[in-house]
C-alpha cells in the first residue's frame, strides 16, 4: 500500500511535490519542484502571516487587472524586481565583444513601418533631433548585410506613442531599417529623455513602499534580427544621465552607454554613433 503523505509544516514542500504524477514534462517537473521548494522556504523563513498572505494575493489580483493590450503590469513587476534582467542575462551569455542584451520592456509594438535608411522617425516634432548611425558587424568585424533593425523610443516629453493614443501620431519614434552590404545604418530620431515607468498601479505602490523611484535613464531601443545570427534586444543609454546607476528596471550595462555629440549639420542637433556586433546562430557562447 502506498504511504499517504499528510501535510506538515516540516515536510510541506516535499508533500506538495510528491503529488506530481509520473507522466509529466520533465522540465515542468524540474521548474515546479524548485518553485514550490523555494516558495515554501520563503514562507517559513519570514513566517508569513495570514494578513500578509492576503495582502500579497490582493496585490497580485490588482496587478492582473491592470494588464491589457496597451499595458502589462506584470512585466513592470518582473522588471522592477530584476527578474527580467536576470532571465535575459542567463539566456544571452555572449562572447567578449558581442553586443549585450538588456530588458525588452513593455512598449515595443509589432508592425512598425519599414523605412528608407536615413528617415526621420520623430513625427510629432517634440524633442531635440539626433542622428543615429553605426554599423552592424560580426565577431570578426565583417559588415552584416540584411540585418533588420527595429528602433523605438519615447518622445521629447518622456512618453511612448502607445501611452498617449490620439495624443501622438501613430508610429511616432518607431521604425524598421535594413542594412546594405556595408552593414551601415543611420536614421534621425530624438535625443531620448529620462522618464518614469507607469507608477499609478500596484507596482508604483510597491516602489514607493520600498523607498525606490520609478525612473529610467534616457535610452533608445534597438532590436536586431538576421536569419544567420542571434537576435539582439538592447538599448543605448545617454552618458551622464542621473539615473544610470539607479535604473528602476536594472537595465543599464556599461558597454551600452554612449556619448551624444553636438552635430554640425544644421538639420539635427545631436549625433550618436554605435556599432552592433552580432553572434552567429551556431557559434559557441
Amino acid at each position: 500500500m502506498t504511504k499517504i503523505e499528510y501535510f506538515t509544516e516540516e515536510q510541506s514542500a516535499e508533500t506538495v511535490n510528491a503529488r506530481m504524477g509520473e507522466d509529466i514534462n520533465p522540465r515542468l517537473r524540474e521548474v515546479m519542484a524548485s518553485l514550490i521548494k523555494h516558495l515554501h522556504g520563503f514562507v517559513k523563513e519570514v513566517e508569513l502571516t495570514q494578513e500578509e498572505w492576503e495582502i500579497a494575493i490582493e496585490f497580485l489580483t490588482r496587478t492582473g487587472k491592470m494588464c491589457d493590450d496597451k499595458r502589462q503590469e506584470f512585466i513592470l513587476l518582473s522588471d522592477t524586481l530584476g527578474i527580467s534582467m536576470l532571465v535575459d542575462a542567463i539566456q544571452h551569455r555572449r562572447p567578449h565583444g558581442a553586443t549585450e542584451n538588456t530588458v525588452f520592456g513593455p512598449f515595443h509594438v509589432d508592425g512598425a513601418p519599414v523605412l528608407e535608411m536615413g528617415a526621420n522617425i520623430s513625427l510629432d516634432g517634440k524633442g531635440e533631433s539626433c542622428l543615429y548611425e553605426g554599423r552592424v558587424l560580426d565577431l570578426d568585424g565583417n559588415p552584416i548585410e540584411g540585418a533588420r533593425i527595429d528602433v523605438w523610443s519615447d518622445n521629447g516629453e518622456g512618453f511612448y506613442d502607445v501611452q498617449q493614443p490620439g495624443g501622438q501620431p501613430e508610429w511616432n519614434n518607431r521604425g524598421v531599417f535594413t542594412t546594405g552590404p556595408d552593414g551601415r545604418y543611420w536614421f534621425i530620431g530624438i535625443k531620448p529623455v529620462s522618464y518614469s515607468i507607469p507608477d499609478d498601479g500596484p507596482v508604483g505602490e510597491m516602489l514607493n513602499s520600498l523607498d525606490r523611484h520609478s525612473w529610467r535613464p534616457a535610452h533608445m531601443h534597438f532590436m536586431l534580427n538576421h536569419p544567420k545570427y542571434e537576435r539582439i534586444v538592447t538599448h543605448t543609454f545617454v552618458s551622464g544621465d542621473s539615473y544610470l546607476v539607479s535604473d528602476a528596471v536594472f537595465g543599464v550595462k556599461e558597454s551600452l552607454i554612449l556619448d551624444y555629440f553636438p552635430c554640425t549639420d544644421g538639420n539635427v542637433k545631436w549625433k550618436a554613433y554605435f556599432d552592433f556586433c552580432m553572434v552567429g546562430a551556431c557559434q559557441h557562447k
